[in-house]
């Protein structure tokens, strides 16, 4: 068994990007400048976070039999991810992500699931044997819940830590977050999933204790600029920010856990975990795209080398 083995269970889809100078106000149309496409998708994101930061990672998702579906495997096999349990739906497409990207940064995005959708417990318990070697497994919330909740029960059973990253963010049920290890929401995330509006570090932390409370081991906040609150049995902090320039913060969430889930699975304490992946998310808001944002292991060192 690799010693750094993260296995991601979630979506994959093809990104469209439009720069423009301004998220366009609902019924506005707004002239936009550069389109690009970028491949995309939390799980995927998740995962090509994770094996450019040193991780041995396995992907299960459906992708559509589309030439989008191609290109996104390709692209993982490039990243030398396991595809072995990759299944090709042939009645839906592969996933589409349509994203506004403004001057600031900021993006606005609407998701069609399409196989993404069709993601079910068969599929995840076809890959019982991935489940046997991992030491870390990243869930997500872009597949249907009952795949989800496969995917924990498996690992669960494994012995496998499990991190649940609930976005986009919806209620839970009680027994999935008593097997979690670690939950990482946002501050929106936070707010929908215990009632408690997260502006800030206190807030933040009772939030973080109303989650530890309905079971969850440990809880990472994510508050952007603000850092991230660690709450849990292994210990509370916040863990700073690296300032950067944001180019686009698309899929800056997605880096901080895959690249989280592998110093996870390095044995790093979870502040140390934290802080490894606050450097790898601020240095994919400094590049366009979702997974091309993603940093390589170097890079990520020598960040935290430089900016201690």
């Amino acid at each position: 068994m690799r010693t750094n083995s993260v296995l991601v269970v979630g979506s994959s889809n093809t990104d469209m990007i439009i720069k423009v100078k301004r998220i366009p106000r609902p019924g506005e149309t707004i002239l936009g400048g550069e389109f690009s496409t970028a491949a995309g998708g939390k799980g995927a994101n998740q995962a090509v976070g994770a094996a450019r930061a040193g991780g041995a990672v396995t992907f299960i998702g459906r992708l559509g039999q589309d030439m989008l579906g191609d290109q996104a495997v390709a692209g993982f096999i490039a990243d030398h991810i396991n595809v072995d349990f990759l299944v090709r739906d042939p009645a839906s497409p592969s996933g589409v992500a349509l994203i506004f990207v403004g001057d600031n940064g900021e993006n606005s995005i609407a998701v069609a699931p399409g196989a993404n959708g069709n993601l079910t417990p068969a599929d995840v318990r076809r890959a019982k044997s991935a489940f046997q070697q991992a030491k870390v497994l990243l869930l997500q919330l872009e597949t249907p819940l009952k795949a989800v909740e496969a995917a924990a029960e498996l690992a669960w059973a494994a012995g496998v830590r499990i991190i649940l990253n609930p976005a986009p963010a919806r209620p839970l049920p009680d027994k999935l977050l008593r097997r979690l290890y670690l939950l990482t929401p946002n501050e929106s995330e936070a707010e929908l999933l215990t009632g408690v509006p997260v502006t800030d570090e206190a807030s933040a932390s009772k939030a973080g204790d109303a989650l530890l409370a309905a079971g969850v081991g440990n809880v990472i906040v994510t508050m952007g600029e603000k850092g991230a609150l660690v709450a849990g049995k292994e210990g509370r902090g916040v863990v700073p920010a690296y300032r950067m320039k944001a180019v686009d913060t698309t899929a800056a969430g997605d880096v901080f856990n895959g690249t989280l889930a592998v110093a996870l699975a390095e044995g790093k304490s979870l502040i140390e975990a934290a802080r490894f992946a606050s450097a790898a998310a601020a240095l994919s808001v400094t590049r366009l795209g979702a997974q091309a944002s993603a940093p390589s292991r170097a890079e990520i060192a020598r960040l935290l080398r430089t900016r201690q």
